[in-house]
């Protein structure tokens, strides 16, 4: 055995380092498209109802290929998952780029979605094979990669754009190129002990009788609405208000509102990860964030209102991402993670096209955030009725 391969094995530095960096490419490519929205909806002349649906893509596929891709760690292995979705992520984000109309625009949304599909239920499992006793903060971690692969291409979109002499088909290229790197580092550094039998895997469907994993995902489902349709929905009412210069900017207020929640579980994961309160107060603060974005025209309000539902989704995401691997045992986390993601995103997925559907009927963004709310609502009263303290399965 070479010295290389014994220090990717023994070092948990390696192992949290792609675990953070794979995190990064589970949002880049989709958050690369918010702050370019504003020329994506003038060059293909989008209604609000095509608008829902783009945004809607991603959860869709989320919830639709989670499944697959739990069939797919039974055949192949975590780590052979990951660097599959990954590759499928980098080549739909980049045929976003070359989109000539509509449906190819969905289309090619359709198979950068599902790459990202395939990669989420697989990190939970790589959570426990690569930092079994740490699962709280491991998971902390690769969430921290997801949110900064949210902020990067929002805070980078103005420079980018100006770079690229105001391409944002140029710049979903750009973005695309991660993804493909990061599948590069996974194959190349992967620590060598993490080579286990695809067998351990061996079931990989969802138990759907499990009373459980329904609580879970619906919670789940609460915090990616808040999330995804605040993204879609926010620069259509700054539009509206003639406020577009403020997109950018508030969207960036949305994704750097996740980091101090980010942070704070970094340090205080293992106090946290199995109490209600934290889930809790994180689907009021993201109820009152949106009640701010609604009721509030002053631009500085708005940007207040998303960055407290970045620190709602932030803290949520994170909490009930690990839950799979605290309450269920490690052949059972596969699975169980591709049913929350199925359910948390099919839920989601609904919510984005109703919300759509209302801007269109009214004619005013404002009030395609009122079925948000409503669907933030199990986030709130969900976890007061879901045992954290006992493993199942």
């Amino acid at each position: 055995m070479s010295a290389l391969e014994t220090t990717r094995r023994e070092s948990p530095a390696v192992a949290l380092l792609l675990l953070w960096l794979s995190g990064n490419a589970l949002r880049l490519t989709v958050l690369a498209v918010p702050p370019l929205l504003a020329l994506i909806i003038v060059d293909f002349k989008l209604t609000g109802t095509e608008v829902g649906i783009l945004n809607a893509i991603p959860p869709a596929l989320f919830a639709l290929a989670a499944i697959p891709g739990s069939l797919l760690i039974a055949r192949v292995g975590a780590v052979n998952a990951l660097v599959v979705g990954l590759m499928v992520t980098a080549a739909g984000s980049a045929l976003r780029g070359v989109a000539f109309s509509t449906p190819v625009l969905f289309g090619a949304t359709v198979a950068m979605s599902a790459g990202i599909a395939v990669m989420q239920p697989a990190l939970p499992p790589l959570v426990r094979q690569w930092a079994a006793r740490r699962i709280g903060f491991a998971t902390a971690l690769y969430t921290n990669g997801l949110l900064v692969g949210e902020i990067l291409p929002v805070v980078f979109a103005g420079a980018l754009l100006m770079l690229l002499g105001g391409s944002w088909r140029g710049s979903l290229v750009f973005w695309s190129i991660w993804p493909a790197l990061i599948a590069v580092m996974v194959v190349a550094a992967r620590p060598r002990g993490d080579e286990q039998r695809p067998a351990q895997h061996r079931r990989w469907m969802p138990d759907w009788r499990d009373p459980l994993l329904w609580k879970v995902a619906l919670a789940m489902s609460a915090n990616n609405q808040a999330y995804f349709c605040t993204n879609a929905f926010l620069p259509g009412l700054l539009l509206q208000r003639g406020q577009t210069d403020f997109i950018g900017p508030v969207l960036s207020a949305l994704n750097a509102g996740q980091l101090p929640a980010s942070f704070i579980l970094l340090m205080a994961a293992s106090r946290l990860e199995r109490r209600k309160w934290p889930l809790v107060g994180s689907g009021l603060l993201g109820l009152s964030g949106i009640a701010v974005i609604v009721f509030s025209t002053s631009i500085w309000s708005v940007g207040f209102g998303a960055a407290l539902i970045g620190f709602s989704c932030a803290a949520g995401l994170t909490l009930l991402l690990s839950l799979p691997a605290l309450l269920y045992a490690p052949d059972d986390v596969p699975r169980v993670s591709a049913g929350m993601f199925t359910l948390g995103y099919g839920v989601a997925v609904v919510i984005s096209i109703v919300g759509g559907r209302i801007w269109d009927i009214t004619g005013q963004a404002a009030f395609a955030f009122a079925p948000i709310a409503l669907a933030v609502l199990p986030l709130v009263i969900g976890p007061l009725w879901i045992d954290l303290k006992r493993r199942h399965g």
